[in-house]
């Protein structure tokens, strides 16, 4: 693996892109300009690139004694340093990349940086580390508001919405490493709660999620919206029957990740398809 390729696996690349290319797409719905959504991508992208390489030069000496392959600087595909100083970078660059849309949103995104980062340290081996994910994922969606023209404010049911899937985000990303971060020390919520209460978190915030991006838009609800809440309902109860069944050592924490990864995607869309938010 090259140095470049290694860099930005280090990212966390796959959930980080997820995020952006999201954001971006609720920019263009929003209608900022051709300038504004490359903005909001990049300024999105910075957080997500910071958070992702601060992680992994953080948990560095804890995934290679957990024999993280996966991890490029565990494996030693990409220094240590390199990813420090990229992750700092990225860190500093996240307000630079606000200040074209004006002071509210620079702060806002700002946040969204500071709250991301609190996860890495110091929150996530303590029971508060579900509150960077709301805070950061419910700021996200009002930055894109706020970076238009006049800096409207945005509606509480895309804040709201924006947190909760970032609360089912949180359950959903560690329930695969449940047991390699236990063996490790990570002690945050999720490993608190343990992996049957986790997955119900989960599926929870994702619901609540779905329902808030179907009713909290003015006016009736779409039938887009009908159509990803019936979606919802009957992935997340499929999930857990799939994991009841499993019988193979981490199947069923598989399964059920499947399933509220399905359930993001809809709420994800339906994000995207909910109309003016201002």
């Amino acid at each position: 693996m090259s140095d470049p390729v290694a860099l930005l696996k280090a990212s966390h690349i796959e959930p980080g892109a997820a995020v952006t290319f999201a954001m971006t797409l609720l920019a263009i719905g929003a209608g900022h300009s051709a300038w504004g959504v490359a903005g909001v991508a990049a300024a999105i992208g910075a957080t997500q690139l910071s958070v992702g390489w601060v992680n992994d030069w953080l948990d560095a000496d804890r995934d290679r004694a957990a024999g993280r392959g996966d991890k490029p600087v565990a494996s030693g595909a990409v220094s240590r340093r390199t990813v420090g100083i990229s992750g700092l970078i990225a860190s500093l660059a996240v307000p630079v990349l606000g200040l074209p849309f004006g002071p509210a949103a620079t702060v806002c995104i700002t946040l969204v940086g500071i709250f991301a980062l609190s996860y890495d340290w110091p929150l996530k081996s303590t029971a508060l580390s579900l509150l960077p994910y709301l805070v950061a994922f419910g700021l996200m969606p009002a930055f894109v508001v706020i970076a238009l023209p006049g800096h409207p404010w945005p509606p509480a049911w895309l804040v709201a919405a924006g947190a909760l899937l970032g609360g089912g985000a949180h359950f959903a990303n560690v329930l695969p490493d449940l047991a390699d971060d236990a063996a490790t020390g990570v002690r945050g919520l999720p490993h608190r709660l343990g992996a049957a209460w986790s997955q119900l978190a989960a599926g929870a915030f994702l619901l609540a999620a779905t329902l808030t991006l179907v009713l909290g838009p003015a006016g009736p609800p779409s039938w887009a919206g009908l159509a990803g809440a019936a979606a919802a309902v009957v992935v997340l109860p499929l999930g857990w029957y799939a994991g009841r069944r499993a019988i193979a050592r981490g199947t069923r924490q598989v399964a059920m990740f499947r399933s509220v990864i399905m359930v993001a995607l809809i709420d994800v869309v339906l994000l995207v398809l909910s109309g003016p938010v201002v």
